[in-house]
């Protein structure tokens, strides 16, 4: 079994930038692709970021140009640099380890979470 725990996010105004930090522990040798989810108020869990173990990354649409996702092997944890924060990322931030080269919401591992908000 694998555990996440998510840290740094917090209050920031428009245009500004986080890092988020994502430590896995327990069953870590399971882990292969690692990412990250959003969700916004009043909407549905997404994953906007993904990183394949070999560091080939996938950026959704919306945060493509933005935000950067890296990882660091040796230290099990996974990264997400924000950069231009608008409101609309807003949300809380899910890390997600998961055992296939795909992220899997269902077959993967999920941390609590860590809010976000982008406002002046």
């Amino acid at each position: 079994q694998v555990q996440l725990v998510e840290s740094g996010g917090g209050l920031v105004q428009p245009g500004g930038s986080l890092r988020l930090t994502c430590v896995a522990s327990g069953s870590t040798e399971s882990i292969n692709a690692m990412g990250w989810y959003r969700q916004s108020p009043g909407k549905e869990r997404v994953l906007i970021a993904s990183i394949t173990r070999a560091g080939r990354p996938n950026l959704a649409d919306s945060v493509k140009g933005r935000f950067t996702i890296s990882r660091d092997n040796t230290k099990n944890t996974v990264y997400l640099q924000m950069d231009s924060l608008k409101p609309e990322d807003t949300g809380v931030y899910y890390c997600n380890a998961s055992p296939g080269t795909a992220i899997s919401s269902t077959f993967g591992s999920f941390g609590p979470g860590t809010q976000v908000t982008v406002s002046s």
